[in-house]
């Protein structure tokens, strides 16, 4: 084998387009970057629900719903201004690609040659690398709606130093009974590894001066991935039995906190993916989180194999900007996607996307009141 190091070229084309047509929903500016491109905000709302999205890293910057007593909150960590999202370690609200989590020492073999990626947290590669698809202005797809929108980029070979031109979308689609939905699609015109998640922080309380710990939490799996201490995951799969691991009931993340556990110890809390119950294609339970205080419920459902799960504890990141005084435990999140470093890891479902497939991948956001 020999390493490669990918030059770029760039071709626009638009796939996996919604064709379902609404009411034009209006949409406004929300800042401008620094080379005077223009970010666009637009607002979703149903009955329960307001979401709002930007064209900057497909970013979700406020999710909106009331508690139990009518009281409406803000449910995500977000910035009001484009300039925080972009010194923004924290990935708030953001749509990651190429490859959501990470990959071992940044470099990964595929067709007999061996590609090296941007190693962005220490020796290895995280989230994309240094300006992944949450560092990019998208491009609005098809004709907004106040129930839908549609983002798209071209991510050009040697992005990165990945391989292949891939062509993404990502949808938001709100419905009527509050549901959100974001619908991702890829094709690419070279063999390449290609995972996408969402990257909000949930705060069911509303408050973000409060934090997560509180929360009741279910994970719909038997096994999570232990990691190393730069956690790459290592070893096989393990049992939930026994474990703080263990969410296949609601328990508090502070109970599970309590104790001293060394996977804990590497992550500093909870920062793995677990594997999720059932082996269906289709739409299954995730996760289900639940605040006491407010009443608040959020199910998440998925078709992907894994579901990340972390807690903020790093919060606020390293030259994050400040923001509403949020710390430690903040905001947590619920990241479906597949598992992390599987492009070295053969006996992982493969993120291998080749020509002539299409990248799918469909995750919801269910709201609820106890």
């Amino acid at each position: 084998m020999h390493e490669k190091n990918l030059g770029a070229s760039l071709v626009w084309s638009f796939v996996c387009l919604p064709t379902s047509r609404y009411a034009l929903m209006p949409r406004h500016s929300f800042e401008t970057l620094p080379d005077g491109r223009t970010v666009d905000c637009f607002v979703l709302a149903s009955s329960q629900v307001e979401l709002r999205v930007i064209s900057y890293g497909a970013i979700v910057t406020s999710l909106r719903t009331a508690s139990r007593e009518g009281s409406p909150g803000d449910v995500v960590l977000g910035h009001s201004r484009v300039s925080d999202y972009t010194v923004n370690p924290g990935y708030l609200g953001a749509v990651i690609g190429r490859y959501a989590n990470r990959i071992a020492h940044g470099r990964f073999s595929l067709n007999g040659e061996t590609y090296r990626l941007f190693a962005n947290e220490g020796q290895h590669h995280l989230h994309g690398g240094l300006r992944g698809f949450d560092q990019q202005l998208w491009a609005v797809l098809d004709t907004p709606t106040d129930q839908c929108v549609t983002f798209g980029r071209t991510s050009p070979a040697g992005e990165e130093q990945y391989p292949g031109t891939v062509q993404a979308s990502v949808t938001y689609r709100l419905s009527a009974d509050n549901v959100v939905e974001m619908r991702y699609c890829a094709t690419t015109d070279d063999d390449t590894p290609v995972n996408l998640t969402q990257h909000t922080y949930f705060n069911l309380s509303g408050d973000p001066a409060s934090t997560i710990l509180d929360h009741d939490l279910t994970i719909h799996a038997d096994e999570y991935i232990p990691v190393d201490a730069s956690l790459i995951p290592e070893g096989n799969p393990a049992s939930v039995d026994g474990t703080p691991f263990d969410f296949r009931i609601p328990r508090t993340i502070k109970g599970q906190l309590a104790g001293t556990y060394e996977q804990l110890r590497r992550g500093g809390g909870f920062d793995h993916n677990w594997v999720l119950s059932g082996h269906s294609t289709g739409l299954k339970p995730a996760a289900r989180l639940r605040d006491p205080r407010s009443g608040r419920i959020l199910e998440v459902a998925t078709t992907e194999p894994g579901l990340q799960f972390y807690g903020g504890q790093l919060l606020p990141c390293r030259y994050d900007p400040p923001f509403r005084g949020f710390g430690p435990n903040a905001g947590l999140c619920l990241e479906t996607q597949h598992f992390p470093n599987s492009p070295n890891r053969p006996d992982f479902p493969s993120t291998i996307l080749r020509p002539g497939q299409r990248y799918e991948s469909l995750t919801t956001w269910t709201f609820s009141l106890d």
